[in-house]
């Protein structure tokens, strides 16, 4: 326990030190998550009448950032194959760093999820033998457990990594193996389950399609590592921390395989409603033209379709997908695109037009918009506190030293334990 301590003291110095910069970062951050507190005040005060949800459209911009975020989670599996099944090395020593992004992504899941439910305080109900889970039959316990697995999962292996690793020891394979080995399937199983939540809906026929599963695992694979890049590119450049071109050429290739599956389970389920030709076709025309003079989204899934293709060809190509300024307009591009196809180009669909045939176009309220930033700012605080310990950790320049009792952090010693008693009491000595 005394180590632990010494860790957990340790790394709450870590977050409070830093440039101006990660001052400005991390105020900003919580700013934002402030305004998003007041705004969620203000709807559970009101109630969800304060948000753009209606009978006709009873999902929207809360679930659509959920979906998507769930798949940013789901790639962090993208890292943990070529590391520890092939122990690729150029991924192995980043691999940690997307687990990290996981822990986060799943964060904001989760409060996606009870900013959406009109009565977060009964939350209780989820608790097993507390409330009424209604596990294994429900779609939505499955959800549940999944993604509380999946947490969990890459928490424990996470904090485990850089525990070792801050006291200079090698993690044992014998603990972290199984859980790294379960947290593959885990991740699949996330967005698999996401995906049978919409299957499942038969009154909704845009989600009837066989293919949601593996679109979602696709588009998952694109977003996520998308988001990676960028992410690895900007410790690589404002930190100390060595992250090799092979591993970022590796994981940009991957995307580009995840992005030509993406694209062809799209057109592949766009050909089967229009050539048939049949009533279901409805929600599909709605998104891409336009139903009876409707037609809010069709911009916006057209430049996510823009977005997507031109972003392929550049991960296609090798000259474009290694070079950096290509390579990072690629990703912001996979990460918008999917962004808006994942989200409300298939969520809001699925409710048009509704069980009555009325069309109701679904728009987000600015309350919906300010709790979402709020939730995707806190997200990116946790994120960001992650990094702040773990970067130096695996560095180097935050351990234990020869000693054990003090931990380096670029010109400056925190000690820690025992050294620092005893400095405070040499100090207490010269001044009596």
């Amino acid at each position: 326990m005394k180590n632990i301590w010494s860790f957990f003291m340790g790394t709450l110095v870590l977050v409070s030190k830093g440039s101006k910069a990660y001052y400005i970062w991390v105020g900003a951050l919580l700013t934002i998550a402030g305004f998003g507190v007041m705004g969620y005040l203000h709807q559970l005060n009101s109630g969800l009448a304060v948000t753009a949800m209606k009978d006709q459209v009873s999902w929207g911009f809360y679930i659509s950032n959920f979906t998507f975020l769930v798949g940013v989670a789901a790639a962090a599996v993208l890292l943990v194959i070529p590391a520890y099944i092939y122990h690729w090395k150029p991924i192995k020593e980043i691999a940690v760093l997307g687990e990290l992004l996981a822990i986060s992504a799943i964060c904001m899941c989760l409060m996606f999820v009870t900013v959406d439910i009109g009565r977060p305080d009964r939350f209780w109900h989820l608790i097993p033998k507390v409330g009424l889970l209604n596990f294994p039959q429900s779609l939505l316990a499955w959800d549940v457990v999944v993604l509380n697995l999946y947490l969990t999962l890459n928490l424990v292996i996470a904090v485990y990594i850089l525990y070792e690793t801050y006291y200079k020891r090698v993690p044992n394979k014998s603990f972290t193996t199984p859980l790294l080995l379960l947290s593959i399937p885990a991740a699949i199983a996330i967005h698999t389950v996401t995906a049978f939540l919409y299957n499942g809906l038969g009154a909704r026929p845009f989600w009837n399609a066989s293919i949601l599963a593996p679109r979602f695992l696709a588009s998952a694979f694109c977003a996520g590592p998308a988001f990676m890049i960028i992410l690895f590119l900007l410790i690589r450049k404002y930190t100390k921390f060595k992250i090799q071109d092979a591993a970022i050429h590796k994981v940009a290739e991957l995307i580009a395989y995840a992005m030509a599956v993406n694209l062809f389970l799209f057109g592949a389920e766009v050909f089967k409603e229009y050539y048939t030709g049949s009533v279901h076709l409805a929600p599909l025309k709605y998104l891409l033209q336009g139903l009876h003079g409707y037609s809010a989204l069709v911009p916006w899934i057209w430049t996510a379709l823009i977005f997507n293709m031109s972003a392929f060809l550049i991960f296609l190509i090798p000259e474009t997908r290694k070079n950096h300024v290509t390579l990072v307009l690629g990703c912001l591009m996979v990460f918008t695109g999917v962004y808006i196809e994942k989200g409300m180009g298939l969520v809001v669909p699925g409710f048009v037009p509704d069980v009555l045939h009325e069309i109701y176009e679904y728009t987000p309220t600015g309350i919906e918009i300010i709790i979402s930033m709020g939730i995707w700012a806190t997200g990116l605080f946790i994120l960001t506190m992650l990094l702040r310990v773990a970067i130096p950790i695996l560095n180097g320049d935050f351990h234990v030293a020869a000693d054990g009792v003090s931990s380096h952090i670029g010109d400056q010693m925190f000690f820690i334990g025992k050294r620092q008693k005893e400095r405070e009491k040499e100090k207490a000595e010269s001044l009596e």
